[in-house]
């Protein structure tokens, strides 16, 4: 710009000051902007209102928004096909029914963060630990609180039952392990020696023997009865950082194991011996399932893969790619599909027989943190870091 435009409009600039308005001659022009300014902010107000009208696509049949806060958790009751409980960091869980609406009963009482929900096997009653170091045991029919479980010195990791009582197992961050008698509200046995946080662990699907596994990075094999620590398993060739997640073979022989060091592991819980080692993750282990109809296994890690292990052989199947990290899997039922929960917000339905994605579910806008699936396996239930919890159908894949 010349000194003598930048006089000038100083010029028409003090004019204005003084005289009020002053119209400008076509000569005054020093450049065409084709656009008004004056629109300018409605212009982007438009454009906002656009962006939002496009929505994300939601694939679920039913959306729970009760939470006000991350949820952690989900099961489905064993017995009722629409019966679901979430938990979560709001430090509240819910039960509530498929297809019926945000209609929901608030399970109220904990003082910190729900991290684990289990119904027993009989449907009659849930469990809910929290990191306030309780558990929580509710009566489902009439959805009162039958009993509070005390005993942990730190928050409660998880919580299990037995496979055909009313024994409740629950893991702790202060590295014990505590088992009560749901029913008379009495505690049965506690079990020390763990170095730090009890990761994950349950009982033998025969009931016989408790599996748990910590962040010290060792697997525990105990007798549930006098709370004899059977094995002690830990060190070369086993893990080497904390576990994070266990599985048992439904013969209750074989716990399987995957931990931070991105290796899976498989322990003969007779005599306490790793059998195998499955060495081909890159990254952290987060979750690990067994097939109901296969001798297969299906294990997800932050390195954005689920890989399906055939045991006979010990060996990958398959290894189906993701696009961010597998934070949870779940088996479909007897069929040989399998779900994956992942960081990208999606849950994704897969092949194991051919490692394809044959569905993708959208709808969640962060990470899903657990999967559960319906009793009569037409619904596949998950929770996200997004503060909602949603079910899809999934008849098709029985």
């Amino acid at each position: 710009m010349s000194d003598v435009d930048r006089e000038r409009m100083n010029g028409k600039a003090h004019d204005e000051d003084e005289e009020g308005e002053v119209f400008l001659d076509d000569e005054d022009i020093i450049q065409e902007i084709p656009i008004d300014e004056e629109d300018l902010p409605d212009a982007e107000d438009d454009a906002g209102s656009d962006a939002d009208d496009v929505e994300e696509p939601d694939d679920s049949m039913h959306l729970f928004t009760g939470h006000t806060g991350e949820l952690y958790t989900v099961a489905c009751s064993p017995t009722d096909a629409k019966l679901v409980a979430t938990g979560g960091g709001d430090d509240r869980s819910f039960m509530w029914k498929i297809g019926e609406g945000d209609m929901a009963l608030e399970l109220q009482g904990h003082n910190d963060s729900v991290s684990s929900l289990a119904f027993s096997a009989d449907g009659q009653l849930l469990a809910s630990g929290s990191f306030d170091g309780l558990v929580k045991i509710w009566d489902v029919s009439s959805g009162g609180l039958k009993c509070t479980l005390e005993g942990p010195g730190g928050g409660v990791e998880w919580v299990r039952w037995h496979p055909r009582g009313h024994l409740i197992l629950a893991g702790s961050e202060d590295s014990t392990v505590w088992m009560w008698n749901a029913d008379k509200s009495a505690y049965l046995n506690i079990f020390s020696g763990h170095g730090s946080s009890v990761t994950c662990g349950d009982f033998t699907p025969d009931g016989k023997t408790i599996c748990t596994g910590s962040d010290d990075a060792s697997l525990r094999i105990w007798n549930p009865k006098s709370g004899e620590n059977i094995h002690v398993v830990r060190g070369h060739p086993y893990h080497t950082d904390g576990l994070t997640c266990l599985t048992i073979t439904s013969d209750s022989t074989l716990a399987i194991t995957g931990s931070k060091d991105s290796s899976v592991h498989v322990v003969n819980i007779t005599t306490g011996k790793v059998i195998s080692s499955l060495l081909t993750h890159t990254d952290s282990i987060e979750c690990v399932g067994l097939s109901q109809s296969f001798h297969w296994a299906g294990t997800g890690g932050m390195d954005q893969k689920l890989i399906i292990w055939d045991l006979q052989h010990m060996s990958p199947r398959c290894t189906c790619d993701h696009e961010e990290g597998v934070a949870c899997l779940l088996w479909l039922g007897t069929s040989r599909y399998i779900a994956s929960g992942c960081v990208d917000g999606k849950v994704r339905v897969w092949d194991s027989l051919s490692g394809d994605c044959i569905k993708t579910f959208r709808g969640h806008s962060d990470a899903i943190q657990s999967l559960a699936v319906s009793a009569n396996g037409e619904f596949l239930v998950s929770v996200s870091v997004d503060n909602t919890a949603r079910a899809f159908e999934i008849a098709e894949f029985q």
